[in-house]
Order: C-alpha cells, then sequence, then structure tokens
C-alpha cells in the first residue's frame, strides 16, 4: 500500500509543478492546492498506514508494551488542512485583484509585461511641477 501512495504523492507532485509552471494564474492556484494536497498524503504515509492499537497503558505498567500509532502526522496534516485553506483564500483574492487590474490571468498577456501606471482619485493628473525650478 506505501508504494501504491508512493507513486500517488510523485503523480500529484508532478502534476502540480506543472499547472505551476504553466504560465496561466488559474493554473497556478489548482498546482497550489494540488502540492498542498499531496504534502498532506506525504506526511500521513510517513505517519504509517498499518493499523494499530492506541496508545493506552495497561494498569500496572509505565510504559507502552507494544507499539503505538503516532498522532503527530495527525495534528500536522490538521494544521497543514487549515493554513492551506487560508492560503488558497488569500491567492483567490490576489486572482480576482489581478484580474480587476490587468483584465486577464495569463501571465504572457502584454499587461503583465508592461507597467501599467493609473492614477488615483483625488490626486491631480499630470507631472508634478519641479520645486526647484521656478521659470
Amino acid at each position: 500500500m506505501e508504494t501504491l501512495l508512493a507513486y500517488l504523492v510523485g503523480f500529484m507532485f508532478a502534476a502540480a509543478i506543472y499547472l505551476m509552471l504553466s504560465g496561466v494564474l488559474v493554473k497556478f492556484v489548482f498546482g497550489f492546492v494540488l502540492i498542498g494536497n499531496a504534502v498532506n498524503l506525504l506526511i500521513f504515509t510517513a505517519g504509517r498506514l498499518t493499523h494499530i492499537h492506541p496508545p493506552l497503558i495497561s494498569r500496572g505498567r509505565t510504559i507502552l508494551t507494544t507499539h503505538a500509532s503516532n498522532a503527530l502526522p495527525q495534528a500536522l496534516i490538521l494544521t497543514a488542512i487549515v493554513i492551506g485553506f487560508a492560503m488558497v483564500t488569500f491567492l483567490l483574492v490576489l486572482l480576482y485583484r489581478t484580474y480587476s487590474q490587468t483584465g486577464t490571468l495569463d501571465a504572457d498577456d502584454a499587461p503583465f509585461l508592461e507597467e501599467i501606471v493609473q492614477n488615483v482619485p483625488g490626486t491631480p493628473s499630470g507631472p508634478k511641477p519641479n520645486e526647484g525650478d521656478r521659470s
């Protein structure tokens, strides 16, 4: 089972890198989500997949007598899911803002390749006079 999941994690990493390098920002967000899920699956796989008894100490003992499952990978994955959700939300807001400013989500289009200067409402447009030049 571990071999199958190792192949799946490798495939997910490869697909995520392909999506993130495509140049389209929507594909980048999908690749970011996919690489987050691949990391979670990798941590889950590293924490053992076999069913082991819970870590209970029998009466009269001070230490565990058998192997027990590790709760740390589960806690790490839960934390990574919450942080990943926050990052995806932030990326979607950035995606919306980028589209509203440039009108495109393709990184190879002209608005991404040249600087766009826009006037801020309430400020005068045009060049400001030089303070040292009094002619």
